[in-house]
């Protein structure tokens, strides 16, 4: 047993008058209720003292005999009292303290009978009754038991019969309440139990030991129900099976109480321990001044909460108002107080009983939070201790309150790898991990190069316990690329496992047929991706672009057969897996495409679902055919790849015209390409090709022409104005000029192609073109907003133009309108250069700008006039803050919720904590610690502030602002308004 004081003594002052009551000669027998102390006197004087141990009231409860016993009835105003009064028969009374008889004062007696004991003239040394007072049993120093039944509130009747009589005496009766009422008896040498209702009722005695105890040292464990007997060599308790537990605990007990979970125990004084008259209740009147031991133990933490040693004996021990009271043989009263459980934590953590601590704190059944604080604790004792493995046990039971940053830092300084993974794995499955906690551990398992926790890691089973992108970054930068790959493909990341068979592993074979087992939007992604790779390391790369981009792409299909393989072939890790195409992406990837196994059988072989590649394809799965433009920038490089493509895409069917165009034309552009490295045969060959194309196909694109003119330039050929001849043998081709088309509308192609509207849109005004002027402002102003101030200009510039395009002024001055192209200021100069713009034209437009500006005008002096109040109840603030006491009502900590105690910190934002909860350094001044809640807000209104301020003196920021800006005035105004054209000052 481990001794504490968990309980604070102290004495209750008490007047001589009060004392004397309670001196030896004055009191027979003192008991209590929840709020009131009963005193019964040899005169049969019974009185109810308050909890200042002054007499409330007082009467003569018995005319004859001393007042020996008291109960009372938990929750009710019902007292019983009995009287001794040898060699008459013990009298016992009922009294109902809340019906006071109106002539006395004094509370009614409801029943009084007189209790038998076969006229045997022996004192009563033993009494229980039961909560709904429907029977008491009594127990006399002869072994006679005798049980009352009947109505003791209304006075009925009473039946009393003897239902035990043996030869040692009683010295402890007690009932158990349950489906069975059972009323345990003890005498000095065996404690039995008696069935005094329910089944088994009327049967004899039964013996549960052959140990008895003395007079005052059976109880009873209201929580539990179970009666508690005290011996000299331990405390024991029992139920009506028989014995329960026992808790050594040595050295005589004279008398035994419950409080709570506790079991209260007084032992005699050394001159009283062996003396043989204790057995029996007797004592030595002589002995007032001997010294006696109380203890309370808690017997489920093995702990003694209290022990001291008390200068007199002990007349009574009870509990009232939450409380311990002892009242001894001079009349002295001591009150014993229960520490609170933070206090006694303190009390644990002082002499290092953390264990003791937690036990304490799992008794008390408190909350999550606190115990973990209390593995926390321990977890620094331990790692103080250099306990390493046993601290980070502690620290993973706290792991849901700790803050995981200070327990890594930890295990960072001493090199505590191994324990270091424990903590960021439990991290992991807490999903309390963040993808810092992720790289770390990654990073460990890479320092050990344990390569099995880390494919345990990445293949955990359920949801996800980590960030995916940093598990799958942190193995490709550790050189784990086939792990990144199976994290990737297991959680559907196709796109990032072709990056890492591409770009790490190198298996283009691998990556190709990964994609061509995606489903067609997947697949594209990375077609278009690694296109130009792939066809650099792949033969089958071209043909999987020509069935994607003709429509017949199916994502090919596997077959599974199912196999036993021994443990021992399947160990060697992920990297020894087959190096054929197929088996390494099966070793690497999940179904589909992957080797899947299953739980080992218990002969040590398991089953593993083996994919072996077909040709079988499966169903169609229709999708959206991209245009095969997108396609084409993937062929650099690989010409004849690219021919190859194009011919296959011109000859599938369901070609768009716009995407026949261009591959009509690219492919004449790669056959004069083509022709023109070539020379004799194979050059005539693709001239060939290149002139049945055009002969067959209307290929007007001025590029291609431009190309083809270069080309027969090189050979020394001649234009004509309608046919096109050439000496050699190839540009005998003659076409007709209407068919490639007129050079003006080449040039516009051209410019068109190359996003030049403005130069389209100025060839027309330069040519008086108005319709085609409207045309092209139509079609190209969406995408060149500056045409309309151009167009502007021109339609007012003569009145033949006007007259063309009047209907076009008021869309293009709402167009500038709308989207600010202009400013009206702008618009009224640009009009008033011209001889032939009126009023009349603009009226519309002007009107609305100043009813714009109007509104405008009108919210700003709204918001002016907000700012204006707000400032002035913020400097009204801070001058009250400045010079005026606050005071501050939060009664929880703002960070941890539980109650205010000193030391406190109060911050004018009205926020409250803690001290301990700051976590101020300690060289930090009181003028360095903001406000938790408030410091990020404090933060960004700084970093706003300072930004300000450093650009102050960045000039060149401002005049590139104000060189791009189209309101000049409004530039200057929003920069004045961030304060970077005033003073300087720091920020506080």
């Amino acid at each position: 047993w481990k001794a504490f004081r968990f309980f604070d003594v102290a004495p209750i002052n008490l007047n001589d008058a009060d004392k004397s009551i309670l001196e030896q000669g004055n009191v027979s027998c003192i008991t209590a209720s929840a709020d009131q102390v009963f005193v019964g006197s040899p005169d049969g004087t019974l009185r109810l003292l308050n909890q200042s141990f002054k007499t409330v009231q007082s009467w003569k409860a018995h005319d004859s005999g001393a007042l020996t016993t008291i109960r009372h009835i938990p929750h009710s105003s019902l007292l019983i009292t009995l009287a001794e009064d040898l060699p008459n028969e013990p009298v016992l009374k009922v009294w109902a303290l809340d019906r006071p008889d109106k002539k006395t004062g004094i509370p009614r007696c409801l029943c009084t009978v007189a209790v038998t004991n076969g006229r045997k003239p022996f004192p009563v040394s033993a009494f229980a009754v039961l909560r709904d007072l429907s029977q008491v049993a009594v127990g006399f120093a002869n072994g006679a038991v005798t049980v009352v039944r009947g109505d003791f509130i209304h006075d009925r009747g009473t039946k009393q019969r003897t239902v035990l009589e043996t030869d040692e005496p009683i010295t402890g009766l007690e009932f158990r309440e349950a489906n069975v009422t059972t009323l345990f008896i003890s005498t000095t040498s065996r404690i039995s139990t008696l069935v005094i209702s329910g089944k088994g009722q009327g049967q004899p005695a039964r013996t549960l030991d052959e140990h008895g105890c003395a007079v005052g040292c059976l109880t009873k464990d209201l929580h539990s129900n179970d009666i508690i007997v005290a011996r000299d060599d331990a405390v024991y308790a029992y139920n009506p099976r028989g014995r329960v537990a026992s808790y050594a605990y040595e050295g005589p007990k004279k008398l035994t109480a419950m409080y709570k979970d506790y079991v209260l125990l007084v032992s005699p004084p050394k001159s009283m321990a062996n003396a043989p008259t204790r057995s029996f209740g007797g004592g030595q009147a002589d002995d007032l001044f001997s010294t006696s031991n109380f203890t309370i133990l808690n017997p489920d933490l093995k702990l003694i909460a209290h022990t001291e040693a008390l200068p007199s004996q002990v007349n009574a021990l009870f509990s009232a108002w939450g409380q311990i009271y002892i009242v001894t043989l001079d009349g002295k009263v001591l009150r014993y107080t229960e520490k609170t459980f933070q206090q006694k934590l303190e009390v644990l953590y002082q002499r290092e009983f953390f264990v003791l601590a937690i036990n304490l704190a799992q008794k008390e059944k408190v909350d999550a939070v606190q115990q973990n604080l209390i593995f926390r604790k321990y977890g620094d004792y331990l790692y103080r201790k250099g306990d390493f493995d046993t601290a980070m046990q502690q620290y993973l039971r706290a792991i849901d309150n700790t803050e995981p940053s200070q327990i890594i830092r930890k295990f960072l300084d001493n090199q505590r790898i191994r324990n270091l993974i424990e903590y960021l794995e439990e991290l992991h499955e807490h999903h309390k991990a963040s993808s810092d906690h992720t790289t770390l551990l990654l990073n460990c398992y890479a320092k050990l190069k344990d390569v099995d926790k880390l494919e345990d890691f990445i293949k955990s089973p359920g949801d996800l316990k980590f960030d995916l992108d940093t598990a799958i970054t942190m193995c490709r930068q550790g050189g784990y690329s086939d792990q990144a790959a199976f994290l990737a493909r297991k959680h559907n990341e196709h796109g990032l496992v072709v990056d890492i068979l591409i770009e790490d592993l190198k298996r283009y074979e691998e990556a190709l047929a990964y994609i061509w087992r995606l489903e067609p939007e997947q697949a594209y992604d990375s077609l278009t991706k690694y296109g130009t790779v792939l066809l650099e390391h792949s033969e089958d790369t071209n043909q999987l672009f020509i069935d994607y981009f003709t429509g017949n792409f199916r994502p090919k299909k596997d077959a599974v057969v199912e196999q036993e393989v021994t443990t021992e072939q399947q160990q060697g890790g992920i990297g020894k897996m087959a190096t054929s195409a197929v088996q390494n992406l099966a070793a690497l990837i999940p179904l589909p495409y992957m080797s899947a196994d299953v739980p080992r059988t218990p002969g040590g072989t398991k089953t593993t679902q083996q994919v072996i590649e077909t040709t079988v394809e499966d169903e169609y799965v229709e999708y959206k055919v991209p245009k095969p433009r997108a396609a084409f920038s993937s062929f650099v490089d690989h010409p004849d790849e690219f021919i190859l493509f194009l011919e296959a895409c011109i000859a599938s069917s369901g070609l768009q015209e716009e995407d026949k165009t261009d591959l009509y034309t690219t492919l004449f552009e790669m056959y004069l390409q083509i022709a023109s490295k070539k020379t004799g045969d194979d050059k005539t060959k693709w001239e060939s090709k290149a002139r049945k194309l055009v002969e067959e196909q209307n290929v007007s694109n001025l590029t291609s022409i431009d190309l083809y003119r270069e080309h027969c330039e090189n050979a020394r050929c001649s234009w004509g104005r309608r046919v096109v001849q050439c000496e050699s043998s190839f540009c005998s081709l003659s076409l007709d000029a209407a068919r490639i088309s007129t050079i003006s509308d080449g040039t516009t192609l051209v410019r068109e192609q190359r996003g030049l509207y403005f130069d389209i849109f100025r060839s027309y005004t330069a040519a008086n073109d108005t319709a085609g002027a409207i045309k092209a402002l139509r079609k190209y102003g969406p995408e060149e907003p500056q045409l309309y101030p151009a167009a502007l200009a021109y339609f007012t510039s003569t009145e033949e133009i006007l007259s063309e395009a009047s209907s076009e002024l008021d869309s293009v001055l709402k167009k500038i309108d709308d989207d600010g192209l202009m400013a009206p200021l702008q618009v009224i100069q640009t009009l008033s250069q011209s001889k032939v713009a009126t009023m009349g034209m603009v009226k519309t437009y002007l009107s609305r700008t100043i009813e714009r500006e109007r509104a405008e005008i009108a919210s700003n002096r709204k918001l002016i006039s907000s700012y204006r109040t707000d400032t002035a109840a913020k400097a009204n603030e801070m001058e009250t803050l400045a010079s005026k006491p606050v005071s501050f009502s939060a009664t929880r900590c703002s960070a941890c919720g539980a109650p205010l105690d000193l030391p406190t910190v109060h911050f004018l934002c009205k926020h409250s904590f803690h001290e301990r909860c700051l976590y101020v350094g300690a060289g930090d001044e009181d003028s360095d610690v903001e406000c938790p809640k408030c410091a990020n807000d404090n933060a960004t209104v700084k970093a706003i502030k300072r930004a300000q301020e450093e650009s102050a003196d960045r000039h060149e920021l401002f005049m590139d602002a104000l060189g791009r800006s189209r309101d000049k005035f409004a530039t200057v105004s929003e920069w004045f308004g961030r304060g970077v054209m005033g003073k300087a000052t720091g920020v506080e």
